[in-house]
């Protein structure tokens, strides 16, 4: 997430382990409209193995699982938000908001102290 020229990154950690960071919010979301991890990932350009990854990292650094999958094709298969998995991606969307917000008061006016484009790289000196 952009603010001005700042680049936020929310991250909560289980441990070691990102637990929800933005691509794992974005992942919930394609799960939810989707309905499916193997479609989710095909809509964020990931392959099935790396979707189905971050989707068992996720249920195993949370207390519930947040997203519920049902083997096979038809209506009642496929992968689905537990109400956890809501109530955390809604969670964590209005942190971002939250953090964005404060960052944009915080910037002052660093960002009109900032070129647009950074000058080219300084020629090194020939030695002597």
């Amino acid at each position: 997430m952009r603010v001005g020229a700042l680049k936020l990154k929310a991250q909560l950690y289980c441990g070691d382990e990102p637990a929800i960071g933005p691509g794992k919010a974005d992942l919930l979301e394609a799960i939810a409209r989707d309905g499916s991890i193997s479609a989710a990932g095909r809509a964020l350009g990931m392959s099935y193995r790396r979707t189905w990854l971050l989707v068992d990292s996720m249920n195993r650094c949370w207390r519930d699982r947040l997203v519920d999958t049902t083997a096979g094709g038809g209506k009642a298969r496929g992968a689905r938000l537990t109400d956890t998995g809501r109530t955390v991606l809604a969670a964590y969307r209005a942190l971002e908001a939250k953090l964005a917000e404060a960052a944009g008061e915080t910037l002052g006016g660093l960002d009109g102290m900032l070129r647009t484009e950074p000058l080219p790289p300084a020629q090194m000196p020939l030695s002597d």
